[in-house]
């Protein structure tokens, strides 16, 4: 069973940084593509940004300039750093990873959610 497990969220006055974390455990047999997502009180969750095993990154359009995401291979995690948080930044953020698995009939590629990460953003 594949797990994702985000942390690094929290209350942070306005103007503030945060880093999130996702680490994936489990068995599997790579890691493909990552990502963050969020969602603010009603409404729908909608993309940050994703990365590809290669660092190649893709930003939602309105993420660009606040929003790094990176990853780090060797210990099945990807990041997300938030710069000059805003009140709208408040939301759940979370972590999907595009993961290979080694099942009875071969390799399957799967999706997997984290459970997510309150970022309240507030002074």
């Amino acid at each position: 069973q594949v797990q994702l497990v985000e942390s690094g969220g929290g209350l942070v006055q306005p103007g503030g940084s945060l880093r999130l974390s996702c680490v994936v455990s489990g068995r599997f047999f790579e890691i493909n593509d990552m990502g963050w997502y969020r969602q603010a009180p009603g409404k729908e969750r909608e993309l940050v940004a994703t990365i590809t095993g290669g660092y190649n990154t893709n930003y939602a359009d309105s993420m660009k300039g606040r929003f790094t995401i990176s990853r780090d291979n060797a210990k099945d995690t990807v990041f997300l750093q938030i710069d000059s948080l805003k009140p709208e930044d408040t939301a759940v953020y979370y972590c999907k990873s595009s993961v290979t698995v080694a099942g009875p009939v071969g390799l399957k590629i799967y999706d997997y959610w984290g459970q997510g990460t309150q970022v309240t953003v507030s002074s």
